[in-house]
């Protein structure tokens, strides 16, 4: 049936240690015993030519082999093992035996790539069978919708389209005009987009830091899935026409810098809202940092529901949101050398990959091998579409770097300014103080008063997801003595020279406005 090891469970097909027809000889199949740490699956089925009934068993044991749960239990040697008779109902009799919220947690440790998209087809159709019924209590893998009146569906297809990564929200991200009425709530559609997002947050790396094995990736999170083909397009586009704001001078001074590119790798396009920050000393004798005196233009109002939906959605916490950001417009061939981010801006911080998919790199040191080129010890490749997270050892004590692009890239990094090193003129946006995370609830009745009264995720993983970023909230501040240490150390190891981090604001542009 194929190998999963995502999950670390291998499947088997045939009887163990039995004989199996082929082109009418046998062919002996022994058990053995699956690698430590893997589980294996024996599985076969029949089925009866003459009146078509079928059947099908199997037995799962785990490296030693020892039954894993339900009604195989005891221990067989490899010889004796996997002789079933073929009337235990295998993984589906495990299930039975299993809660709901159990097997929630079970499904959302994750599948290899051909297991997930067969479960995904297998939903589909599904829900294609049930899409002429007037209601749903369950829906796409993991999430229940609220019991509300559909469409007609006409043969699910809407249903279908509705169960997928295209579904658009009518948050101001995917541009006028393109919500479709697909029968859903716009509560309904945001907690199905919710739902698909991908989390990875167990990068380890482990190196020698002051003589102790440290995870320097640890803090490092990659979320897939968060923005779609639509509302990445909505904001490329908005992202050209700041570009073209920029050109004409109709942006602030230390908003918009276009340094002439002087070789391969130097002088990509950058355009920052909310403070003014030098990566070296500026013509004015301005140190690296925000520089408080210099003022830049707010952030614009479809990159603040950006920050809106990341916080919405878990991604970011609601105790250190974003409230400037600098975009990078590569050509083929820019790059970003190796550096740590400056301690004006708190933990964690995200950056939003468009366009083009690089690779990342990290790793307390970082070599530079040639004009835009660099060699670590961890590449992590950003999808577009996805928002990576830089917090603790992956944001202080690895540097990080992106090699020269392969195409044209885009991408946005929202930070958060420490309030004593606010620019002087600079004030809160009020639509950024009181984002209020997505309300999810592990059982439809335990909702706080003032929240939804019908949750619409109900799943083990999605309250995982929330206790883990509820933990995360928690060791923002905590977290800030620990790396003072790694601050000091680091900093210095930031300040590339001007070849490396041309001031912001250098290039001349006529008529830019202050």
């Amino acid at each position: 049936m194929g190998y999963c090891n995502r999950v670390g469970t291998e499947l088997s097909t045939g009887h163990a240690a039995s004989s199996t027809v082929v082109a009418s000889r046998s062919v002996y199949s022994p058990w053995r015993k699956p690698a430590t740490g893997w589980i294996r699956v024996n599985a076969d089925g029949a089925v009866s030519d003459s009146d078509g009934r079928a059947a099908g068993g199997g037995v799962l044991r785990d490296d030693s082999a020892a039954a894993m749960a339900g009604d195989l239990p005891g221990k067989l040697t490899e010889s004796e093992a996997g002789h079933s008779d073929g009337d235990g109902e295998g993984v589906i009799g495990l299930l039975k035996t299993m809660s709901r919220n159990e097997v929630f947690e079970a499904l959302s440790l994750g599948f290899c790539q051909h297991c997930e998209a067969l479960l995904e087809k297998r939903i589909h159709q599904i829900l294609n069978r049930r899409g002429s019924e007037t209601s749903l209590s369950n829906g796409v893998a993991g999430v229940a919708l609220n019991a509300a009146p559909v469409p007609d569906l006409a043969s699910g297809k809407q249903l279908a389209r509705a169960a997928n990564f295209d579904i658009l929200l009518n948050d101001g991200l995917g541009g006028s005009g393109t919500v479709i009425d697909n029968g859903f709530s716009e509560e309904q559609k945001e907690h199905i987009r919710f739902s698909q997002v991908g989390r990875k947050k167990d990068f380890v790396h482990t190196e020698r830091i002051d003589g102790k094995p440290t995870n320097v990736l640890k803090g490092l999170e990659l979320h897939t899935k968060v923005f779609n083909a639509e509302e990445q397009k909505t904001i490329v586009e908005c992202v050209y026409d700041l570009q073209r704001m920029g050109q004409k001078g109709q942006l602030r001074e230390r908003t918009y810098t276009e340094p002439r590119k002087w070789m391969r790798g130097k002088g990509r396009v950058t355009i920052q809202f909310g403070c003014c920050y030098n990566y070296a000393v500026d013509k004015n004798g301005n140190p690296p940092g925000i520089v408080r005196d210099e003022e830049v233009d707010p952030l614009p109002p479809l990159f603040k529901q950006m920050i809106k939906r990341m916080v919405r959605w878990h991604i970011l916490p609601p105790t250190c949101i974003p409230n400037s950001c600098i975009v990078n417009i590569y050509d083929e061939g820019d790059c970003i050398p190796p550096h740590i981010d400056h301690h004006d801006f708190l933990r964690p911080f995200c950056t939003v990959s468009f366009l083009t998919q690089c690779n990342i790199l990290f790793g307390s040191s970082l070599k530079i091998v040639s004009p835009g080129e660099f060699s670590g010890p961890v590449s992590i490749p950003l999808p577009v579409g996805s928002v990576f997270i830089l917090n603790g050892n992956g944001a202080d004590i690895a540097k990080h770097c992106v090699p020269a692009v392969p195409g044209k890239r885009i991408s946005i990094t929202f930070r958060r300014m420490d309030d004593s090193k606010l620019p002087y003129q600079f004030s809160p946006d009020p639509e950024l103080l009181r984002i209020k995370p997505l309300v999810v609830s592990p059982t439809a009745n335990s909702t706080p008063q003032g929240h939804h009264q019908k949750p619409i995720v109900n799943s083990s993983f999605v309250k995982a997801i929330v206790q883990q970023n509820q933990h995360r909230n928690g060791q923002v501040i905590k977290d800030k003595p620990d790396r003072e240490t790694a601050k000091t150390a680091k900093n210095d190891s930031f300040l590339g020279g001007n070849d490396d981090f041309p001031p912001l604001g250098k290039a001349n542009k006529a008529g830019s406005r202050r």
